[in-house]
Order: C-alpha cells, then sequence, then structure tokens
C-alpha cells in the first residue's frame, strides 16, 4: 500500500497554543508504515519548518529530501490529494479535507486516521465506502430498459412468489391453464401472455396444437439455484402429465438479480422464440469502489438478462473501470451488437 503522510497534520496532532509539532510523531508514523512494508511519501506545507520543535533535525530531512515540503503560496491540502488520487495512495491524516469533497470524492476511503500513545502512533482504518444500495439490480434493469429500447421482447414482470418445487410446478400450471376463464384455450394461454407480437400470433391459435413445445424459465435468487435445478426434471414432467402434453417442457433455472432469496417467478415462451445466442453483450463501465463487485457478479447479471430476454447462452457481460466515474454508484451501460442478431 502507498501512503501520503500528511506531515503537518501527524505533528501537530493534540497540539494546543502553549506547544509546537512534535517531529517525533513523524518519525514514528515512518517507522510503523515500514514496519508494514508500505511505500510512503512525506508531504508538509512551507510553515511547519518555521514550528516544527527540532529544527535542526526536520531541515537535515529536507535537505536529504527526506520530506518533501510544498511550496509556499501553494495549499498543502490539495497538493497532497493530488498526489495520493495521482499514485492511487492512502493518505495518513486526520484532517477530513471537507473544503475539497466536491473535486475529491472519495476522501473518506483515502484517509488513514490515526492517534498516539507514548508517543507510539496507533495507525486507524480506512472507512469503506457505503455501497449503493441494489447497485446489481440497477444495472440489471438498466440493460434491459436498453434492450427493450431496442425493440427486443423482454420480460420485465417481477413477480415474487414463494420458492418451492411444488409452487414452480403450480404457478407453470395456473399461468397455462388460466386461459380457461378467457376462452382462449385451456392449455397454452400462459405461453402466449408471454411471447412478442401477442396480437397477431393470438389469430393463430386454431392452428396451433396442445403439444407445442415450450420453454420455462425459472428466474429465481442464486441461494435457490441449486434445489431448482435438482427438481427440473419432476416439474417437467409433472407439468407434462397434468396438461396432457405430447412433450414436456423444458426447464431452464437461472440466476435473477430480481429475486429475493426464497422468491421466483417465471418466464414462459415457445421454444421457437427461443434465442441460441444473446442478441447483444453488455459493456459496463464503472467506478473503482464498486469494480470488484461489480465484476464478482457479472455473471449474474448475465443470467438475469439471459432469463428475461429468453436465450440459452449468456450475453457477454465485460466490466471496466472509467476513470471518469468518481462516486460509488456510478456506471454506464453500453450495448454492442451479439452472436444471434438480425437487422
Amino acid at each position: 500500500m502507498k501512503v501520503v503522510i500528511d506531515a503537518s497534520n501527524v505533528a501537530s496532532y493534540k497540539r494546543d497554543e502553549n506547544s509546537k509539532p512534535k517531529l517525533n510523531y513523524i518519525l514514528s508514523a515512518v517507522k510503523a508504515l515500514e514496519q508494514k512494508n508500505n511505500e510512503f511519501i512525506i508531504v508538509a506545507d512551507a510553515s511547519l519548518k518555521h514550528e516544527i520543535d527540532d529544527k535542526d533535525k526536520y531541515n537535515q530531512l529536507l535537505e536529504e529530501k527526506t520530506i518533501e515540503q510544498v511550496k509556499p503560496g501553494h495549499n498543502a491540502d490539495q497538493y497532497i490529494l493530488n498526489i495520493a488520487n495521482e499514485k492511487n495512495a492512502k493518505i495518513l491524516s486526520n484532517d477530513l479535507f471537507r473544503e475539497f469533497r466536491d473535486e475529491f470524492h472519495d476522501i473518506n476511503n483515502m484517509r488513514i486516521p490515526f492517534s498516539f500513545k507514548d508517543d507510539r502512533i496507533i495507525l486507524g482504518k480506512t472507512k469503506k465506502p457505503k455501497k449503493v444500495k441494489n447497485i446489481l439490480q440497477k444495472i440489471s434493469d438498466n440493460i434491459l430498459s436498453e434492450l427493450d429500447n431496442n425493440r427486443r421482447e423482454v420480460y420485465t414482470d417481477k413477480n415474487e412468489i414463494d420458492f418451492s418445487p411444488l409452487n414452480i410446478t403450480k404457478e407453470a400450471l395456473l399461468r397455462m391453464d388460466k386461459s380457461q376463464r378467457s376462452g382462449v384455450g385451456n392449455k397454452i394461454e400462459g405461453v402466449f401472455s408471454k411471447i412478442p407480437m401477442f396480437g397477431k400470433v393470438i389469430d393463430m391459435i386454431d392452428d396451433v396444437e396442445s403439444s407445442a413445445p415450450y420453454v420455462i424459465f425459472v428466474l429465481v435468487n442464486p441461494k435457490n439455484y441449486k434445489e431448482a435445478v435438482k427438481n427440473a426434471g419432476n416439474i417437467s414432467v409433472t407439468i407434462g402429465d397434468r396438461l396432457n402434453l405430447d412433450k414436456n417442457p423444458l426447464i431452464a433455472v437461472r440466476n435473477d438479480l430480481f429475486m429475493k432469496p426464497d422468491k421466483f417467478d417465471l418466464n414462459i415462451i415457445y421454444s421457437d422464440e427461443v434465442e441460441e445466442e444473446s442478441y447483444y453483450n453488455v459493456n459496463i463501465r464503472i467506478n473503482t469502489n464498486d469494480e470488484l463487485f461489480i465484476k464478482k457478479n457479472s455473471r449474474n447479471i448475465a443470467s438475469t438478462v439471459a432469463g428475461r430476454i429468453g436465450s440459452w447462452k449468456f450475453p457477454i457481460v465485460s466490466v471496466k473501470v472509467d476513470m471518469l466515474l468518481e462516486k460509488p454508484g456510478d456506471y454506464e451501460i453500453f450495448l454492442e451488437k451479439g452472436g444471434n442478431l438480425n437487422v
């Protein structure tokens, strides 16, 4: 870890009007960082050399360039923040740098607080930036909205049904058999309600056999993925038997970031409507704070998109840091043509 020591702030720890900044405090900080094998730079404002308790030794350190002095007339705080930002370093300081928070948005994450006990420095912990709530859901929602804007069929409902293999079976049967009350037919309305151009397709119902093959995408929280996969075969057989289908439905389980633990939803479409590959891939530009978290969950983002657009293969989701996105929660989404896009 690289650290910029705010020498004036460290030396002035608990200083009052009758005391002077202590050089030993700076040296104690250096010793502590060396013991942790941290790289460091010592930066002090120009006035410190006139106020420090051991001027001779301090001036010697200046001559040896062990301590870097900010030129008179320049703002030492801004200089320290700029160096830390350029070198991706932390700052050892109790200064909150309030007047620079509009310019540097991540000061809390940059700053290492400290205290002293018997002239020995005690290093505090850097505050972790607050996680933006539901950032994965926001990114997924943004992707689906972009796909919808590109006139691609997207399942956007976010029903939250209590998870169990039995409830998955019941819900699939209910949706497909619901048409008995609408006069559409007793086996396929649940499928038609989720495929593109429903108004045009409805006129073709008389030509569709009750055994028309279809796919049930089971959208689950990652916690429930294994259990859903384990029971997929039994769910398929039960639905096929109850609806007297010639072919059992295909069950495709997908992790879905909109589903809370122990909840699920279904996206039911004709197998002919299922895309072999995603028609778009996704590029996510992200801030540094959220980079690792988003990268770790990139496959879940891809799974969420695949389950809601109805594709067998997941879209490629690439995550890259963008230095212009400074605040936690900042991101940008870009779609690029995938392997199965017909335009």
